[in-house]
């Protein structure tokens, strides 16, 4: 195995979220060595503007003799392939959030992983902003109090242009809208910082502003298994576009996150680390690639210290379960229209073997 600085990388994917990631590896040391996909033309381009080898297809992609793990980086209903493509070689693979399109196959993607002893790691960046991070550490030593409320808005806007392709915002291809393809960062923020939700009652608008067969506008109740009760909005019809907000009311203050960053931290009696407060936020409210890419970093440098030190990366795929268990209840409440309970489901999750180091 080479050292985590020098990790060699397969893409699956070229659009523009493997762009992204080719900037992070690029900046961290990591190189492309081989990338594919379903558009020929456009992953040769990707191959020659990187110094990569262009693989036919994913299979081609996984037996390359000079990689260390595969990037997903395609429409979230192409996973369960690439990941049995690399359980065969024995690569470690990460995903694009979401995990999966549905909590059954996300479950046989952590199956497959641990039944091959291979890391599996979802792209889940937000986790790795530096207040994010300091948010977690906070909430952790109590500095917030007991906390009583912990909401999520994602008023984003996209325009008709982005959804002009017929397979966007459609289930079998995106497993939804706004929730699962937006917001879902900020559900995995809430599962993280807060903890798991007991059980959650929504509804939604279905092609509100777009033509599309999912959600572009959602709003959820939650009830997590602490006590505290929280508010989820997502949409991509709001224009012209809000940053993203995270908020945790505690009984000893206020935190909020905008953006990338902690933009109010009103706490009584506080003392300990400095909060990192800024006022110029990066977001993805109308432009999807608006965001920075130091997070990304991070996180792909946790994934090779996991794959070179044979340890556990920060995000596995029960983490990105998790996130997609809550998108999946909010979905169910809103076809029901009944609140829906997250404890059966969780407790089974809870059951299962931690994935094995390589």
């Amino acid at each position: 195995m080479t050292e985590a600085q020098g990790l060699r990388v397969g893409i699956i994917g070229t659009g523009a979220i493997a762009k992204l990631h080719a900037r992070a590896y690029r900046s961290i040391g990591y190189s492309i060595r081989v990338c594919t996909d379903v558009d020929a033309t456009a992953g040769q381009r990707f191959a020659s503007e990187h110094g990569a080898e262009f693989a036919p297809n994913h299979e081609e992609l996984c037996r390359h003799p000079d990689i260390d793990f595969v990037d997903v980086c395609t429409l979230p209903n192409f996973r369960l392939e690439a990941l049995r493509a690399c359980a065969e070689r024995r690569l470690p693979i990460q995903v694009q959030k979401p995990i999966a399109t549905t909590l059954d196959i996300a479950r046989e993607m952590i199956r497959v992983a641990k039944d091959a002893g291979i890391l599996l790691g979802v792209v889940s960046q937000h986790r790795f902003d530096v207040s994010s991070e300091f948010l977690g550490r906070a909430v952790q030593a109590g500095r917030l109090g007991k906390l009583l409320q912990c909401d999520a808005y994602v008023k984003w806007y996209r325009s008709d242009d982005y959804y002009a392709r017929p397979i966007k915002g459609r289930w079998d291809v995106e497993g939804g809208g706004a929730l699962i393809n937006q917001a879902i960062h900020q559900v995995d923020l809430l599962r993280w910082l807060v903890g798991p939700v007991d059980h959650v009652a929504a509804m939604w608008q279905i092609g509100a502003r777009h033509r599309i067969e999912s959600e572009d506008v959602l709003s959820a109740v939650l009830r997590y298994a602490n006590g505290a009760t929280g508010v989820l909005q997502a949409s991509t019809a709001l224009w012209p576009g809000y940053a993203e907000r995270i908020e945790l009311h505690g009984t000893r203050g206020t935190a909020v996150l905008t953006g990338d960053r902690l933009t109010t931290w009103d706490v009584r009696d506080d003392e300990g680390e400095p909060p990192p407060v800024a006022a110029d936020v990066a977001s993805g409210a109308a432009d999807p690639m608006a965001i920075g890419i130091d997070a990304f970093e991070r996180q792909f440098l946790d994934f090779g210290a996991a794959i070179a030190g044979g340890g556990t990366p920060r995000v596995t795929g029960e983490d990105g379960y998790q996130a997609l268990e809550v998108v999946s209840a909010i979905y169910a409440a809103c076809r029901s229209g009944e609140r829906v309970s997250l404890s059966g489901s969780r407790r089974q999750v809870s059951q299962e073997p931690e994935l094995d180091r390589p």
